[in-house]
């Protein structure tokens, strides 16, 4: 694939998730307008849960914006974690709103309020419709590879659900005049957006307290160097952290003095590049045993008091 090809596919991507972040961020403002004009709360929850549309196509877009940013002296992975951070800052965010609108719920069994279905029934609908707009846009070309851009486009799909059911309350409430289906919608769609925030917030903690990659098992991980290259007799020192969606390891091997050292380093990057997408090891080659006190960080070998290092 030349450069040429993917630089245009990412300005695509990117074209594509400005494009629905337009149109979500538009008509999350129209939502809350529709919701406090008519009243209804299922409407300003699911202009919560378009928040969260509207976060995550942002934190896709920045990631997209960020990523290409050159690593620096002061910055040497680059810009990659803005991201993380900035999607555990959505998370929180969401928390507080799910909050708010449950409380303002269970207030509305014990006090209806009431709720004009038209003009409810008129921004669900739209709201719908942009939701499907954003949805269409995501699923356009090359973005499947892009995990940004699924996710945004899973957020977008959860959304639909929560158009559908403000649709469902305004006919109920136009027909019926039972209002309490507004509050009781509302906390469904809540709990919708908790579910999103609760797995988007442990997992951008996880990647900002130095967790390592949960696709990726270090025990295993110096099993397989061991068993699978005859001159490594062991593996120690391990830590594997991420920054974006990059692995990253630093390792020590206790090897047989090679023949050549430099052909061995390289078979050891290759396994990992080939079996663990890890482009980014540190290897530290050793010839004699490791004898320290972190040595129970080996395989095999006793554990120390030192083996807080992989949790």
């Amino acid at each position: 694939m030349t450069h040429q090809h993917s630089h245009t596919e990412h300005d695509g991507n990117r074209a594509r998730l400005r494009a629905a972040f337009i149109v979500t961020a538009l008509f999350m403002l129209a939502e809350v307008a529709g919701g406090l004009l008519s009243g209804s709360l299922a409407l300003l929850a699911d202009a919560g849960h378009m928040l969260t549309d509207t976060a995550a196509l942002l934190m896709a877009l920045l990631a997209v914006q960020f990523a290409q940013r050159k690593p620096n002296a002061s910055h040497t992975f680059g810009w990659l974690r803005l991201t993380t951070l900035a999607a555990f800052v959505n998370a929180i965010a969401l928390l507080v709103i799910t909050v708010l609108i449950v409380w303002e719920a269970i207030r509305r069994f014990y006090q209806p309020q009431p709720v004009a279905s038209g003009l409810m029934l008129i921004i669900a609908v739209a709201g719908l419709l942009a939701n499907l707009l954003s949805f269409w846009l995501l699923h356009r070309g090359s973005g499947e590879s892009n995990l940004n851009v699924r996710a945004a486009a899973l957020h977008v799909l959860g959304d639909l659900l929560g158009s559908v059911g403000a649709i469902a309350a305004a006919l109920i409430i136009m027909f019926t005049g039972w209002t309490p289906i507004d509050p009781i919608l509302s906390m469904l769609v809540s709990a919708l957006v908790l579910r999103s925030a609760w797995a988007l917030m442990k997992e951008s903690l996880h990647e900002l307290l130095e967790g390592a990659p949960v696709a990726i098992d270090g025990e295993k991980l110096k099993r397989d160097l061991t068993l699978n290259i005859p001159e490594v007799r062991n593996v120690h020192h391990v830590h594997l952290w991420q920054v974006g969606e990059k692995p990253i390891v630093t390792l020590h091997v206790h090897v047989v003095p090679p023949y050549d050292h430099d052909a061995l380093l390289q078979r050891i990057h290759h396994y990992l590049h080939e079996h663990y997408q890890i482009d980014h090891a540190t290897v530290q080659m050793e010839y004699q045993r490791c004898e320290g006190e972190d040595c129970g960080l080996t395989l095999g070998a006793p554990q120390h008091a030192h083996n807080h290092h992989h949790h």
